[in-house]
């Protein structure tokens, strides 16, 4: 059986003992049917993981104890932020987990002209903290460490003005750049894609004009979801660990 991976926000040391969370406590015994003597790996996102065993369990919740903290060669040297205009349904939700499990550093949600969600208040409050479930969920299976920052949304205009990158690329189809060519040794890459219906040619503008490369990604149009984990996939082979 496979040593299960929780995530915990607390701060984590060698050979301690500590309670998990009623989330994590209620994942391991409910689901999972662990109990005391059983093994798992706890990370805190600070880098590094610790193999852990149960040492009590008192209903939902679950005190283990840990070992010695081990590094985990799992983080690309490439950081990658992603800025993805939020989309319907649970494309977002896909992107999300998906690009975490190709190694990217930073997400942050877009609010473009053609975006069909609109989010604000406690609405997008939520929202984040759903999609950061995702990614450390995400993080738990593929073996990460360190957990994606998910920003809160923003404005495409106040993302292009912020956002620092050795290299940034805006997707679109009609691009010039073709995925197929590839210069320089970056350390930093954004990536801007957009909302079903793509980006207007307003807004493609004026990512060219703050310092983005417009990059086509073959030649089939990819929906909103699909384009993002393709361009994230091309930077990695070209520059990260993929």
């Amino acid at each position: 059986m496979r040593i299960p991976r929780i995530f915990t926000t607390q701060q984590l040391s060698s050979h301690s003992r500590l309670l998990l969370e009623s989330g994590p406590s209620h994942h391991l015994v409910k689901v999972l049917r662990l109990g005391r003597c059983d093994t798992l790996i706890l990370f805190d996102g600070h880098g590094g993981e610790y193999t852990a065993d149960i040492v009590a369990v008192d209903k939902n919740q679950v005190e283990v104890h840990t070992d010695e903290r081990r590094d985990v060669a799992c983080e690309s040297l490439l950081c990658v932020h992603l800025g993805i205009a939020i989309s319907r349904s649970d494309r977002m939700d896909w992107v999300v987990q998906k690009s975490t499990e190709l190694g990217v550093g930073e997400i942050t949600p877009l609010l473009t002209r053609r975006t069909g969600i609109k989010l604000a208040g406690d609405r997008a409050d939520k929202k984040l903290r759903h999609w950061r479930q995702i990614a450390v969920s995400a993080c738990e299976q593929c073996g990460r460490d360190r957990v994606p920052v998910l920003h809160p949304p923003k404005a495409l205009e106040e993302w292009l003005k912020t956002t620092k990158a050795d290299k940034k690329f805006v997707l679109h189809p009609q691009a010039t750049h073709d995925s197929k060519n590839s210069d320089g040794s970056p350390t930093s890459v954004a990536l801007l894609a957009g909302p079903e219906g793509g980006l207007d040619k307003e807004e493609i503008a004026q990512a060219e004009t703050t310092g983005y490369l417009s990059l086509k990604l073959g030649p089939r149009i990819l929906r909103t979801e699909t384009a993002p984990l393709v361009a994230i996939t091309v930077v990695q082979g070209w520059w990260g660990d993929i």
